[in-house]
């Protein structure tokens, strides 16, 4: 048994090459761990980008074939000696697809914008019915087409909203094209809006397509992720039109809900605010404050 002085210091020095080497392996441990996390959110951040290459080409690329190849048929007209209807539907399909092409586009230039806190949104009086009737109205003949009922059941004295018109309807718009996206033949789409107690407006659009997982939930709120769209008219997606949507929605101080059961549908809740909650300075400081969490 060490004792005295001597003993006494031997084991204070002891002690602190202990702890000192103890210190050290607890201090490798972390770095390597932290190495290790690095290295897995490395791969994630690659593969994730890799993904969103591989569907943001293919998404481009689709439209711009159909666009490229049915504007060279409407261009050799007098060759081919297409009839009206021929010459109708080749037109509509180019207009569906430069359509949907600007959609992709303009989906990347909001996730951007949302990310570096630079998204504006002009503030004015909204009227909310108008903008859900001609959003509405846009995709009723894709529904027809596809075999699908749309309805919808608005309140006619639908207060208006503070916000901004276009980005409101590229909101509704974007949830509209989900639904009919993804609902099979024979299924429904409904779209409801209501008022609230407070003056407030909720909007409900509820299908009977593919439905989700908690897990798609998830992943369908993620921007640049994608759920499984095998029975969608437009395969994949770039992952961005919920996050967008939902971001712009808290833009206007509102809030975006999603339900949804595997094989039994989804429905999207909408509520936004009474249009006297935020002043014009308020929701321009919300705006530039926001950052969308990737």
């Amino acid at each position: 048994m060490i004792s005295g002085p001597l003993g006494s210091n031997k084991y204070s020095s002891l002690m602190n090459e202990y702890a000192s080497l103890l210190g050290d392996a607890v201090l490798r441990h972390r770095a390597r761990m932290a190495q290790h996390t690095a290295r897995v959110e490395a791969e994630l951040a690659s593969k994730l980008k890799s993904d969103f290459i591989a569907n943001l080409s293919h998404e481009l690329r689709t439209p711009l074939n159909s666009i490229i190849g049915f504007s060279k048929l409407l261009s050799e007209q007098e060759q081919r000696k297409l009839n009206q209807n021929e010459v109708i539907n080749y037109a509509n399909l180019v207009h569906d697809a430069a359509g949907h092409l600007l959609v992709v586009i303009n989906n990347i230039l909001d996730i951007s914008e949302l990310q570096s806190g630079k998204c504006t949104i002009d503030t004015c009086e909204v009227d909310l019915h108008a903008i859900l009737t001609a959003s509405i109205s846009s995709f009723r003949l894709i529904a027809q087409s596809a075999g699908i009922s749309l309805s919808d059941n608005i309140e006619a004295n639908l207060p208006d909203v503070r916000g901004d018109g276009v980005k409101l309807r590229q909101v509704l718009t974007s949830l509209i094209s989900n639904a009919v996206r993804f609902t099979p033949e024979g299924g429904s789409v409904l779209i409801e809006a209501n008022s609230l107690g407070e003056g407030g407006v909720v909007i409900r659009i509820t299908d009977t397509g593919v439905g989700m997982s908690d897990e798609d939930i998830a992943a369908a709120l993620t921007p640049f992720d994608q759920v499984d769209a095998s029975p969608a008219r437009w395969p994949n997606g770039t992952g961005l039109g919920l996050p967008v949507a939902q971001a712009l929605v808290q833009l206007h101080g509102g809030d975006l809900k999603l339900q949804s059961e595997l094989n039994l549908g989804t429905q999207v809740e909408v509520t936004l605010p009474p249009r006297d909650q935020l002043s014009v300075t308020e929701v321009r400081d919300a705006v530039m404050g926001q950052r969308l969490t990737p």
